[in-house]
C-alpha cells in the first residue's frame, strides 16, 4: 500500500508520556493512536456515531489488530495516521493503517471491527448503506471478503 492510496490522514503529536526508556514511542501507545486515528476517520465519513450505535442497539465490536513496526517514532513528532476501509465481510469491516512521520512509513497495522446487535453480542449483516458510503469515501474501492 502506498501514502496516496489513503483519502484520510489525521495528524497526532507524540507526548512525552508515550515514550519509553529507550525514547521511543512505547509499542501499545500505536493501538491507541489507531483508535483515535479511527474515531476521526468515522467521523469524516458521516455515518452513525458510537453514541447513535448504541441507542439502535447495535455496535461495531473490535476483533483483530495487528500492528507492523517498520521504524519508531519519538518525542515530539508529528505524525500522520492514514486509515482506509479496505475491506467488507458479511458482518464485518477491515481497516487498513499507516502511520507516517512526513515520507518516512514507521507502522503499518490492521483493524478488524464486527457489526454486532448488542443485546446478543452476535454478528448481524453489514448494512449496505454503511458499505456504499466507505466505498465513496475511499479513493481505491475496499474488497469483499
Amino acid at each position: 500500500m502506498a501514502r496516496e492510496d489513503f483519502s484520510f490522514f489525521h495528524p497526532l503529536r507524540v507526548r512525552w508520556a508515550e515514550v519509553d526508556m529507550q525514547g521511543i514511542v512505547f509499542n501499545g501507545h500505536y493501538l491507541t493512536y489507531f483508535d483515535v486515528a479511527f474515531t476521526e476517520y468515522w467521523r469524516a465519513t458521516g455515518l452513525p456515531s458510537v453514541l447513535q450505535q448504541a441507542q439502535e442497539g447495535r455496535e461495531l465490536f473490535a476483533r483483530k489488530s495487528t500492528i507492523e513496526y517498520l521504524a519508531p517514532a519519538r518525542f515530539d513528532d508529528m505524525l500522520d495516521i492514514g486509515v482506509r476501509c479496505a475491506g467488507f465481510g458479511r458482518t464485518s469491516v477491515r481497516f487498513a493503517l499507516e502511520i507516517h512521520l512526513g515520507e518516512r512509513h514507521l507502522i503499518s497495522g490492521e483493524l478488524v471491527y464486527v457489526y454486532a446487535d448488542t443485546a446478543v453480542r452476535k454478528g448481524v449483516p453489514f448494512p449496505g448503506q454503511w458499505r456504499e458510503a466507505l466505498t465513496r469515501f475511499e479513493k481505491i474501492a475496499p474488497s469483499a471478503s
